[in-house]
C-alpha cells in the first residue's frame, strides 16, 4: 500500500458497484486528482448472473470473473476486509488476508459491499446447504453433482442411490429456477454416459415459500417458467419452506420428507452484516440509508449503491407508489455504479449531484440450454417472450453486460465453442484438496511395533547380561 498527500477514495467492496465505480472516477478523474483505494477479500469481481452457467459447464469459471488489479491498473487494490470505519477521524480498519490489521485515512468513502444469502436457523442447514453467491460455489455444486451421479453408478445399495439422485433446491428467484434448470440440463446430458444412472433415476425438486417463481418476469412467464421445468420432470412445491435438512434428511412444511446429498440454497439475499459496525443510517432491512443522489443521509462524503443501499426509486414514486426503492439487480447496480463515479467527483469539486433514476428494462432469465423467459419494457409495453428467442435475449442482454471486452470475447467463444462441442461431464472434485494424494504418499510411515513376547525375551536377556557382569 502506498501513502499520499493526495485526497483518497476509498471504495469498500470490489463487486459489480465497486468496480464500475472506480473505473469511472478512474476515467473521468483528472492526473493527479486524487488516490482511488478498493478494497475487497477477492482479487477478482465475479458476474453473478453467469453462475447458473458456470455450474453448469456452459461457460469456463475463469472467464465469470474479472480481475480488479488488471482492470483497475491506475487504483490501489488490497486484498482484504474493511472491519469498522470511524467517520470522526475518516479513517477504515484493514484486516488483511495475513497479518495485522491497520488503519487506512479517506477523504471519501463508496460503500459497496453488495449482499449476502439470507439464511435462516433452519438445523442442517449450515452443515448442508451449498450456496450460490460465488464461482467457488457454483464450481463446487458442478463437481459435487456430477460426484453424485459417479456414487449412485458405482453401488448396488439403493438407499445411497437414491440419496445421491435426489437435488433440493430451495428458491425460486433468478438464481434458484436459472440453476435448477442449467444443472437438470447438465445432469440429463452427463447421464447419457453411465450406464447404471438415468434420468429417470434423478429427482429435482424446488421449493419456494412464495406462491410464483420467477416474480422479476411477472404472473404469467412465472407460471409458464413452472410448467416448463414440471415438464422437465422438476417437482415445483410453492407456498412451504424447508423446516430441517439434518444429514441430508430434508423436511419441508407441506409434510414432503426426502433424503438428499444436494441442497442448493437460493433463498434470496441480504445486505452485507458488517454495514452495522460502519456507524451509518440503516434502513429497516439494513441496508445503507441513501438520498437520490446516492449520497449516505446526513453526509456529505459517503455515497453507496448496490445490493447494499436503500435508493429511492423516482420513476416508481413518480407513478405514485410514495414507498418505491430500487431492486437489488445488476441492471440498477451497473447504472447506479456510473452516476455514483461522477458525484463522488462532484463533491470532490464542489459541484451539484445528479438524481438517480432509472426506469425499469426488463427482465430475462435462463432456465437451461435454449430455454428461458424475457419481459422487455418498453415505454408502456411489455414484451414478453419465451423458450429459444427468450434464451437468446437472455444470452445477448448479459454477454454485453459483462465487464471488459477481454470477457466479453471468452464467453461468447465458450458459447460458440459449445455450438459444435459436446458439454464437458468430467467432475473435478479432488482440485478443493489439491495435497491428499500428495501427502498420503509423502507422510512418514509408521514405525512397526515389534511383537510383545520378543520385546519381554530381549530385556530378560539384558537382564541376565547385567547379573553375569555384576
Amino acid at each position: 500500500m502506498s501513502t499520499t498527500e493526495r485526497p483518497r477514495i476509498l471504495v469498500v467492496g470490489g463487486g459489480y458497484v465497486g468496480l464500475y465505480a472506480a473505473r469511472r472516477i478512474l476515467k473521468k478523474m483528472r492526473y493527479g486528482e486524487a488516490t482511488v483505494t478498493v478494497v475487497d477479500p477477492r482479487s477478482y469481481m465475479t458476474y453473478q448472473p453467469f453462475l447458473p452457467e458456470a455450474a453448469a459447464g456452459n461457460i469456463s469459471p475463469r472467464h465469470v470473473v474479472v480481475p480488479l488489479r488488471r482492470v483497475l491498473p491506475k487504483a490501489e487494490v488490497l486484498t482484504g476486509r474493511v472491519t469498522t470505519i470511524d467517520q470522526d477521524r475518516k479513517v477504515a480498519r484493514v484486516a488483511p488476508l495475513v497479518g495485522e490489521a491497520y488503519e487506512l485515512p479517506f477523504d471519501y468513502l463508496v460503500v459497496a459491499l453488495g449482499a449476502v444469502s439470507r439464511t435462516f436457523p433452519i438445523p442442517g442447514l449450515a452443515e448442508q446447504g451449498i450456496g450460490m453467491k460465488g464461482i467457488e460455489e457454483a464450481i463446487g455444486l458442478r463437481n459435487h453433482v456430477l460426484e453424485q451421479l459417479d456414487k449412485a453408478d458405482s453401488t448396488n445399495d439403493e438407499e445411497i442411490r437414491r440419496k445421491a439422485l435426489t437435488f433440493v433446491f430451495v428458491g425460486g428467484g433468478f438464481a434458484g429456477a436459472e440453476t435448477i434448470g442449467e444443472v437438470e440440463d447438465m445432469a440429463r446430458d452427463a447421464a447419457k454416459y453411465y450406464k447404471n444412472v438415468s434420468r429417470e433415476d434423478m429427482r429435482f425438486i424446488l421449493v419456494d415459500a412464495a406462491d410464483k417463481i420467477l416474480p422479476e418476469v411477472g404472473p404469467k412467464l412465472g407460471k409458464y417458467g413452472k410448467e416448463h421445468l414440471e415438464g422437465r420432470g422438476v417437482e415445483v412445491y410453492l407456498s412451504t419452506s424447508m423446516d430441517s435438512c439434518v444429514d441430508g434428511h430434508v423436511v419441508l412444511k407441506n409434510g414432503l420428507e426426502v433424503d438428499s446429498n444436494t441442497i442448493v440454497w437460493t433463498a434470496g439475499v441480504k445486505p452485507n452484516p458488517v454495514l452495522s459496525r460502519y456507524g451509518l443510517p440503516l434502513g429497516p432491512r439494513g441496508h445503507v440509508d441513501c438520498e437520490t443522489t446516492l449520497q449516505v443521509k446526513g453526509t456529505d462524503y459517503i455515497w453507496a449503491a448496490g445490493d447494499n443501499a436503500q435508493v429511492p426509486d423516482l420513476v416508481g414514486r413518480k407513478a405514485g407508489n410514495e414507498n418505491a426503492w430500487c431492486p437489488p439487480n445488476a441492471q440498477h447496480a451497473l447504472r447506479q455504479a456510473r452516476v455514483l463515479g461522477d458525484n463522488v467527483l462532484s463533491g470532490m469539486r464542489g459541484f451539484p449531484q445528479k438524481d438517480y433514476s432509472h426506469a425499469n428494462k426488463g427482465a430475462v432469465a435462463g432456465l437451461g440450454l435454449h430455454k428461458g423467459v424475457a419481459m422487455i419494457v418498453m415505454g408502456k409495453m411489455k414484451i414478453k417472450l419465451k423458450g429459444r428467442l427468450a434464451w437468446y435475449m437472455h444470452r445477448g442482454y448479459h454477454g454485453m453486460a459483462m465487464p471488459t471486452w477481454n470477457r466479453k470475447i471468452r464467453v461468447f467463444a465458450d458459447w460458440t465453442l459449445g455450438m459444435f462441442l459436446k458439454r464437458e461431464v468430467v467432475s473435478l472434485g479432488a482440485i478443493e484438496t489439491p495435497r491428499e494424494e500428495f501427502y498420503e504418499a509423502a507422510k512418514p510411515a509408521p514405525v512397526a511395533s515389534a511383537p510383545k513376547e520378543k520385546t519381554e525375551a530381549k530385556a530378560k536377556e539384558k537382564t541376565e547380561e547385567k547379573a553375569k557382569a555384576s
